[in-house]
């Protein structure tokens, strides 16, 4: 990217997605500001991110913080758990620029646009994943399979637009793999409807490994998959999700806990049983019950 084509870009929220995003788009010669709160923020501007693959060195980048945003951006990227947005409209209604909300959301975008503008509201989705060691984001190095998980932007009525063109294209020159999604928010959707049950099977029995050694556990997640995802009022975005629906459970069960039994997963935030993680699936599974009529 030229140097005069740099934006403006506020990363409100810095756990690892929004502390990997902040990083990648920073090195790329970007004007990003990565928000954060509390004693997060003080670390932020002791030390920078830190970051490390997996169990490598730290390496720290001095990516600017704030406790607060400024009055205007090219881009405010909300990188958060889904039950944290509410504080997180309230604070961007007086806040100029285009704004991505890159996380889990199944609302649908009416919402967001009723707080701060509808002509203002991105969606899209961080593909990154990791956890955070004490104050240090430790991520999976990417190999050939993760690169070639894009992050999807879209806009919310799923139109194409030039504005999503130019996004997508810078996050590319900063060496984001991203694509331009017509059906952003029926994406959002899909990838809920099947999320949620998944999460909730995970948890029930322990974690992926326990839960990948309980076959008919899988088989009662599966079924819920599939009633979330004929639910759906449009087709399922990816349309890949449909096979989901017409696959034998018998072909679907044994794919499924093998991946569960994978390092992928173990590593995955199918792991996580805190707080924030059962506060956002809570979020999650409301909105998605709302979207497609409660079960």
């Amino acid at each position: 990217m030229e140097e005069e084509a740099a934006m403006k870009l506020l990363v409100y929220g810095a756990g690892v997605c929004g502390s990997l995003f902040a990083t990648q788009m920073y090195e790329a010669g970007h004007d990003v500001t990565l928000l954060a709160r509390g004693r997060r923020l003080d670390v932020l501007r002791r030390e920078g991110v830190q970051l490390a693959v997996e169990d490598g060195p730290v390496r720290r980048v001095p990516v600017p913080a704030t406790g607060q945003p400024d009055d205007a951006y090219d881009l405010i990227a909300v990188c958060v758990r889904t039950h944290q947005v509410d504080a997180v409209l309230e604070s961007l209604a007086g806040v100029q620029g285009d704004v991505l909300f890159m996380l889990n959301w199944a609302a649908g975008p009416k919402e967001l646009g009723a707080a701060i503008g509808p002509e203002r509201v991105l969606l899209g989705f961080p593909t990154g994943g990791g956890t955070m060691d004490g104050d240090v984001v430790r991520y999976r190095e990417e190999n050939f399979a993760t690169r070639r998980v894009a992050v999807p932007v879209g806009e919310a009525d799923g139109r194409t637009t030039e504005r999503v063109a130019r996004i997508v294209e810078a996050f590319r020159a900063a060496g984001i793999n991203a694509k331009a999604q017509l059906r952003m928010d029926a994406w959002l959707t899909t990838h809920a409807a099947f999320e949620v049950p998944l999460h909730q099977a995970v948890y029930a029995a322990g974690g992926p490994v326990a839960l990948a050694a309980k076959p008919d556990a899988v088989r009662d997640m599966l079924r819920r998959a599939r009633q979330n995802l004929a639910a759906l009022v449009t087709p399922p975005e990816p349309r890949a999700f449909a096979v989901m629906r017409v696959l034998p459970l018998g072909l679907l069960v044994p794919l499924l806990r093998r991946f569960l039994k994978s390092p992928t997963a173990v590593r995955s935030g199918l792991s996580d049983h805190s707080a924030a993680t059962t506060g956002e699936l809570e979020r999650l599974h409301e909105q998605l019950r709302a979207r497609l009529g409660a079960r």
